[in-house]
């Protein structure tokens, strides 16, 4: 080997060994259902989503207060776990939106109901959502409820994506499996 190709080599083995380690603390923001997102010391996990059923009887404890959906419309459930590793409080996001792959966004229903995720309130440090014993945690999904009312047509532009801003200010993206 000459020595002007071992140069070579070496300088680009001492380029390659930094660049390397820097993606070993990025976190990752992009991910599919059931995969968590950590971000600043907390967690977010997607347990399940889907489509809920007014005449079923767990969806109907799930949309209790709601009325019936508009015609071509259906009610959507995102369920998710949030822990705050952190410690100090965090706010939870307020600005979740599901969008589809035309880009039709979709903000969350407001809903009082007791399996819901207090969007825009404080989880203190420590802390986790759902509440563990809580009817949300100890309930079917396991997640706390994330509300939204979709167009039917939606279910064409697959895959949804949950998107929401984490503590750091990124935008964390959670591809929907439905």
């Amino acid at each position: 080997m000459s020595r002007r190709l071992a140069l070579a080599l070496l300088a680009l083995g001492l380029i390659a060994l930094p660049l390397a380690a820097c993606g070993g603390e990025e976190e990752e923001l992009d991910v599919i259902e059931g995969e968590p997102i950590e971000s600043d010391e907390v967690l977010y996990n997607v347990v399940i989503s889907r489509f809920l059923n007014p005449d079923d009887e767990e969806d109907s404890a799930y949309l209790e207060g709601q009325p019936e959906p508009p015609p071509g419309e259906e009610y959507f459930g995102i369920f998710m776990q949030v822990m705050n590793e952190s410690d100090v409080p965090i706010s939870l996001p307020d600005d979740v939106t599901v969008v589809d792959t035309v880009e039709t966004e979709y903000v969350p229903v407001e809903t009082e109901n007791p399996f819901a995720l207090p969007l825009g309130e404080e989880l203190p440090a420590g802390e986790e959502l759902p509440v563990p014993n809580s009817i949300a945690a100890d309930g079917p999904t396991g997640g706390s409820l994330i509300l939204f009312l979709l167009q039917e047509q939606s279910t064409e532009n697959r895959p949804l994506e949950l998107e929401f801003r984490v503590p750091s200010g990124d935008t964390a993206v959670i591809e929907l499996d439905i």
